[in-house]
This record gives structure tokens, sequence and C-alpha cells, in this order.
């Protein structure tokens, strides 16, 4: 079979890419996920490919050549282009160090072929560097070694002659062996494989979310009960204060009492003034008497007066601090409910993703 004579070299997984044939800009994936890449050597024609194989078609069927170039773009991405195929490929990997592998490998490669083209041009027996390239080769493993359905238009480029009679009939033979059986399963090898792989980390990852979930909804819980139970002390502190109404009676009342007090205060300080000028008025009178009854009516009124507005000042500052107890009180009632209703908000989004996480759970 086929097998025995195209060896894989080296395989690893990537992210296989072509190049857009319209804008020869963008990229086009070949698939979903990545793909088996590999390294094949033809010891019969002393050729060396890289073959990749999607669903059952080939993706990639490059014939490595002395003048092909593999360029990294990225720390993950690297490219190269197939004249032959009249295509460009791109590989997207996992880590920069599988890059690198596969760079070192495509220059080891280029390099056995442009040897082995040397050979052949000599007419000399090609060993040294397909020999030692091969010795390399992976346990051996399902990997593709034989072109699949639909491979005889890739060996064909936009612009390469048509395959002679012998490359026809060498075709035939290979499809006759049931290299296409080959390519079919292992296709549907890697297909499973990827899938099974794909479905235990989506579990995984589900029933991670969901005890995280789950821990959020208590969470939650507990914070809704204890605002709920801060609300209901809010609100039996704001009930255990004056209603409104009361509360607007009282300040009317207690401005009133402020406003008879500053009235009293006028009349006391008028009728300071007036004591003080009649004991001007009368210091010559030779009644001491008097004089010591009117100073001490003056310190007196003066007493008083002092007293009125102690009491004025002490009314404005509960009138303030009332008005502040009551503020705060206010604020602390919006800040609470603004609260629970970001709570229920978050509540509500929760049980609609555990409801959508039970829906797409098997």
């Amino acid at each position: 079979m086929s097998t025995a004579r195209e060896q894989p070299i080296f395989s690893t997984r990537a992210h296989v890419f072509q190049i857009d044939p319209t804008t020869k800009r963008n990229w086009i994936p070949a698939g979903k996920h990545a793909l088996t890449v590999s390294y094949f050597y033809d010891a019969t024609r002393n050729v060396y490919r890289i073959i990749s194989i999607g669903g059952a078609k080939a993706i990639i069927n490059s014939t490595v050549t002395p003048n092909m170039t593999f360029t990294k773009t990225s720390q993950k991405f690297g490219q190269w282009a197939d004249s032959r195929a009249n295509t460009v490929y791109g590989l997207g990997f996992a880590s920069e160090q599988q890059l690198t592998q596969f760079a070192e490998k495509f220059q080891e490669v280029k390099e056995a072929a442009r040897l082995a083209r040397e050979k052949s041009q000599d007419g000399g027996e090609f060993t040294s560097s397909a020999l030692a390239l091969a010795s390399h080769q992976v346990p051996p493993s399902p990997l593709v070694s034989t072109n699949g359905p639909g491979e005889e238009k890739l060996f064909r480029s936009q612009s390469a002659d048509a395959p002679g009679p012998t490359e026809r009939e060498r075709l035939k033979k290979m499809l006759s062996e049931g290299s296409v059986g080959e390519v079919q399963w292992e296709a549907e090898f890697f297909a499973l494989q990827d899938s099974n792989q794909r479905l235990a980390g989506a579990l995984r990852e589900a029933n991670a979310a969901a005890a995280q979930w789950r821990q959020q909804l208590e969470a939650q819980r507990a914070e809704a009960e204890r605002l709920r139970q801060r609300v209901a002390e809010l609100e039996a502190q704001a009930a255990a204060e004056p209603v409104p109404a009361a509360a607007a009676g009282e300040k009317e009342a207690t401005s009133q009492s402020v406003e008879q007090l500053e009235a009293q205060v006028q009349t006391k300080d008028q009728e300071i003034q007036t004591l003080k000028n009649q004991s001007l008025g009368t210091r010559e009178a030779p009644d001491t008497t008097e004089r010591e009854e009117t100073a001490q009516k003056v310190q007196d009124l003066e007493t008083r007066n002092a007293d009125l507005e102690q009491q004025l000042r002490a009314m404005e500052c509960s009138l303030e601090e009332a008005r502040a107890e009551r503020e705060r009180a206010r604020a602390e009632v919006g800040r609470a409910a603004q609260l629970l209703d970001v709570r229920l908000f978050e509540l509500s989004e929760l049980r609609e993703g555990l409801a959508r996480l039970a829906e797409a759970a098997p």
C-alpha cells in the first residue's frame, strides 16, 4: 500500500487558513477547530509534502520545494506560499513553541528537498537528508498517509501542467488500494476525538459555572433578606417619627416661637436703652435710691435678654438637628430601596441564566 512508500515524519495540531483568492488579503478558515498538520516523506519520488485532512478531503496538500519560505507573522501564526496550488496557507498554533517547532521542521524539510533535487539532477542516490528526516518519524498512529478523494485536483495547480499518464495511473492505483477508506476513517477518528474533547470541556465548564451560580444565588438571597430587614427597620423608624404634616406643624410652631422670642428681645433692648437714657438724665438727681433701683432693673433686663438669646440659639440648633436627622433617614431609605432593586435585578438575571443552562444541558 501507499503507507509503505509515504511515511509521516512530523505532526502537530493547528488551525488552518487559506488566503482569500479574491482579495488576496483576508484569511479564510478551513474549519472551526484545530486540525492535524503533518510532514510526509515519499521515499519513491524523494518528495516532501505537508498534508492536513479536514472531514473527508485534504485541506492542505503542499509539496515542499527549495524556493518556499515559511514566515512567522506573529508569535503564534505562520504562513507560506504554494505556487503550484496557487494559494497561501496559514497556520495558527496554540503556543509559540509549537510554531517554532513547525518552522524549524519546515527549514529542515526544505533543505532536504533541495538536496533531493540536486541528487536527482546529478543522477545520484538520495540517502543522507531524506533518511535522516525519515528516521525521526513519529510512532505509528492513525495519521494520514495517502491522498484523499478529490486530491487529484490538489496535485494539479492552476499554473502547473496536466499530469501525464504515469501520474494518473499512480493515482488510480492508490485509490484502488483503499486510500479513500483510510482517509475517511482517519477523518472520522479525529472528528470524534475533537468532539469528545469539546463535550468534556463544555461539561466541566457547565458544572463549574452551575456551582458558581449556585453560590452567587445563595449570596444574593442572603443579601436580599438582609436588605428586606433593613428596609423594614427604616420603615418602622420612619413610622415612629412624626408624619410630614405634624413635622410641618412643629416647624411652624418653632418658627413662631423664634419670632416671638426675637420680638421680646427687641422690646427688652428698647426698654434697656430707655432706662439707660433715663439713668443718664437723672444722674444729677440727689436721690441715690432711685438710681440704684434703676441700675438693678437694667441688670435684670440684661440678664433676661441673655437668657432669651440662649433659648433662641438652643431652639435653632434643635430645629437644624431635626431637619438633618430627617434628611439622613430619607437618604438611607432611598439607598436601601435602590440597592434592593439592584439585587432583585441580579437575582432575575441569575435565575434566567440557570434556566438557560438547564435547557442547554443534555
